[in-house]
């Protein structure tokens, strides 16, 4: 068995790739958002977290299956992997800062599910506990694989950051079982909800365990073969209609599918299988082209938290899950490092700082799992839809959040032969290829990026800086990966700035998205920006972005957000619609417009004061 702890510290350690990944401790984020994100992560949510692994019946469960509590199973069946991303986060947070309550917590975990699993490797507290007869029968919807595959990511995690071996020998007694029942005995049977792929490889990588990979190979190749039983959603659902390699487009359940696309990404890394890296970058285009939210987000259907068809985006019915933001970004990753290609990265970082830094309120107590992109006066949804909540039924986003927020750092840099490349600007300290990089940034806020040479490993090497596909950088022509090149010989104490233009802009859709025809969006820098009833002085809904619209950035400390810059924007204010008959007419308003501003707030930070109204798209006057 390889080392426990791994040559990298990080989510992802591939045997081979374009960019070579760093450790999580190999970078340290000094501030900016990011920071920000991970102070309270660490202060706020995390906590949360730990008391909800009890509140919510995911420890609890795993004492029914050991025989060592009673009462009856609480939650969904897939309640154990709660516990699982959860660890993961405690594991990631413990590189960055050892602390001996995150150790106690991750042994106590893992002898509880060594006590809980059973002698033949199985482990599912639901499936042990309330359908001991049905093990493996229901996996269309059992999520029995997909909980195996947080709870290997898990035990990688806590390899890794050097918290023992007691979880790692749990995994892999699960892993050896899936092994030989799914690959040496022949079983076809795969899980409904992908996850289970991408896992298995990460434990083949830290294990050198082949067989791992194989069956994470079978599983993807298994699919669009009729092999998921009928769930009642279809094989569009689980993405069991069309072989991975066949198909040309994002469908049905966009978590699901986003996971899946990780792992085949993962799969082809290590197998060197170019038809199957291809295909999913086949898929990455389209998605991106037409069934991808401003914000980063995805999933434009409630019913089968989904894809929609291609441009149907609707900015009021927008799913978009939290955990299809972090399942994206997972993804974009794998592709950013298998081609060294910036236009994931582009994607990672509208992601990042737009659909999923929206999931989670200022205080890092309360989430989003759903992340639409207007919100009306007379909102009923349940509560899933409507205002930041402190934890849910269905909790798979909240850990989900705080294992990304803890294993940030594992984003932002990356080493190649005899270079550095710079994919997200934080404030900090960057390790990598024996180089030592000083960052200065009040990035996103402003664009000047300052990198001072704290120690170089000797001779030439190149610095790479991604040059957003938003934004031009001075005198500097980023190359066709996106990327600026600064070669030299660099020397302790040299320093090189980058300047970003963070000029507001407005941004109009493409015109097949019937639902935002007539409308556009303001943008700055990574952001996009959205208008709260709070900052308006009168109906937002009356409010229309005015032809060639003035825009003018204002820095502001708002409470319940803290600091942000706001832009304002030269918008009319129309006639309010009539109070009787039906909302349509042949002719022109009535009352003429009169000149208004409209007050923009970073899309992230909404929510966090009166939970009013709010929208993306703005009609243009």
């Amino acid at each position: 068995m390889s080392d426990l702890t791994g040559r990298v510290r990080g989510p992802l350690a591939p045997s081979t790739a374009v960019e070579r990944p760093l450790s999580i401790d190999d970078v340290e984020i000094h501030g900016g958002p990011l920071g920000r994100w991970q102070q309270i992560n660490r202060e706020a949510s995390i906590p949360l977290g730990l008391e909800q692994m009890e509140k919510s019946g995911a420890a609890p469960n795993l004492r029914l299956a050991a025989g060592e509590a009673g009462g009856a199973f609480q939650g969904y069946r897939f309640q154990d992997s709660d516990l699982y991303k959860q660890l993961e986060a405690v594991a990631w947070e413990h590189s960055r800062h050892p602390d001996d309550a995150y150790r106690s917590f991750v042994a106590g975990s893992a002898a509880l599910l060594a006590r809980a699993q059973r002698p033949d490797g199985y482990l599912n507290s639901h499936y042990q506990v309330v359908k001991p007869d049905r093990i493996f029968a229901e996996l269309e919807y059992s999520h029995e694989m997909y909980c195996a595959g947080h709870l290997f990511q898990a035990a990688v995690a806590a390899a890794r950051a050097g918290l023992g071996e007691e979880l790692l020998g749990v995994a892999r007694r699960f892993a050896d079982l899936l092994v030989r029942r799914f690959l040496v005995d022949g079983d076809d049977g795969i899980d409904g909800h992908a996850e289970v792929e991408t896992a298995l490889v990460e434990l083949y990588r830290l294990t050198g365990e082949r067989p791992y990979l194989e069956l994470a190979r079978k599983l993807i190749d298994n699919r669009g073969k009729g092999l998921i039983k009928s769930t009642g959603m279809g094989p569009l659902y689980a993405q069991d209609h069309l072989p991975v390699r066949e198909a040309d487009t994002a469908v049905s359940h966009a978590v699901r599918q986003l996971y899946l696309e990780a792992g085949g990404v993962d799969v082809a890394v290590e197998t060197a299988d170019a038809d199957l890296l291809a295909s999913s970058v086949r898929r990455w285009e389209d998605l991106v082209a037409t069934k991808t939210s401003i914000t980063g987000g995805h999933g434009s259907r409630h019913d089968g938290e989904a894809f929609g068809e291609r441009y149907e985006l609707p900015p009021d019915r927008a799913y978009n899950e939290s955990c299809a933001a972090i399942a994206s970004i997972h993804w974009n990753w794998r592709l950013l490092l298998a081609t060294g290609h910036g236009r994931y990265a582009d994607l990672i970082e509208r992601t990042l700082y737009n659909a999923f830094a929206a999931s989670t309120s200022a205080d890092g107590t309360r989430f989003f799992y759903v992340n639409p992109l207007q919100r009306r006066a007379d909102l009923f949804e349940d509560a899933y839809l409507g205002r930041r909540r402190e934890w849910f039924a269905c909790a798979c986003c909240p850990p989900n959040i705080m294992r990304l927020v803890s294993s940030l750092g594992h984003y932002v840099a990356t080493a190649g032969d005899e270079s550095v490349s710079v994919h997200q600007y934080v404030p900090g300290v960057i390790r990598a290829g024996g180089a030592v990089l000083d960052v200065e940034t009040d990035y996103p806020w402003h664009g000047r990026v300052r990198f001072t040479v704290r120690s170089a490993p000797g001779g030439a090497w190149t610095l790479r800086l991604r040059v957003p596909a938003w934004s031009t950088a001075g005198d500097l022509t980023p190359g066709a990966d996106g990327y600026a090149a600064i070669r030299r010989e660099w020397q302790a104490g040299d320093t090189f700035t980058l300047d970003l233009d963070l000029t507001p802009r407005i941004v109009r859709p493409h015109r097949r998205i019937d639902a935002l025809r007539g409308c556009a969006a303001i943008e700055r820098g990574p952001l996009v920006y959205c208008f709260e009833q709070i900052d308006q002085d009168t109906e937002l809904d009356d409010l229309a972005l005015a032809p060639g619209a003035a825009l003018r950035t204002v820095e502001r400390d708002l409470p319940g957000i803290g600091r942000t810059v706001l832009v304002e924007a030269g918008a009319l204010r129309l006639p309010p619609a009539p109070p009787r008959g039906l909302p349509y007419t042949t002719g022109a308003d009535a009352a003429p417009a009169a000149r208004a501003t409209a007050t923009a707030v970073p899309y992230y930070q909404w929510d966090n004061r009166d939970g009013g109204v709010m929208r993306v798209w703005m009609p243009l006057a």
